[in-house]
């Protein structure tokens, strides 16, 4: 799976929301605590606005709080907001996909890797990760031997 810039910037802004809940923060004291430039994380952040996972408040004493208490908010939702449906197939959702002769199955494989993905980001909080206290499941995957290393 790949992340893209503004998925990554995102669950990053929205972290340093669910740190600061309820209290706002601006987009300038975000970009400087996460090290991202600003422009792009006020599109980012527009973004989230508009999916409703994030509110903004204008003004002297403006900025951006998360819209629900972080423990209600998952990773996942944040990924979506910015990025889309989690997998696609050539522009396709899985189950869309359809294939002839040896590749027959393979719509059952992209499902199982939406599955899977989702299992890990659609269950992790933003609470959950801010304080390290993964689901018993995720942390599991993390400590396989071969999950840090590269492939």
């Amino acid at each position: 799976m790949q992340i893209s810039a503004r998925g990554d910037y995102a669950v990053r802004a929205a972290l340093s929301l669910a740190t600061a809940y309820p209290t706002l923060l601006s987009t300038q004291a975000i970009a400087a605590e996460q090290d991202m430039p600003r422009k792009f994380l006020e599109a980012v952040l527009a973004d989230l606005r508009r999916a409703g996972i994030v509110r903004a408040q204008r003004g002297a004493e403006g900025g951006y709080t998360l819209a629900r208490p972080p423990r209600e908010t998952t990773i996942g939702q944040v990924l979506r907001a910015v990025d889309g449906p989690l997998a696609g197939v050539r522009g396709l959702r899985p189950e869309e996909t359809q294939y002839e002769g040896a590749a027959e199955n393979l719509p059952r494989l992209w499902v199982a890797v939406r599955a899977s993905v989702r299992r890990v980001v659609d269950e992790v909080s933003l609470d959950e990760l801010v304080s390290g206290r993964l689901p018993a499941h995720v942390r599991k995957l993390t400590a396989q031997p071969d999950a840090w290393e590269p492939r």
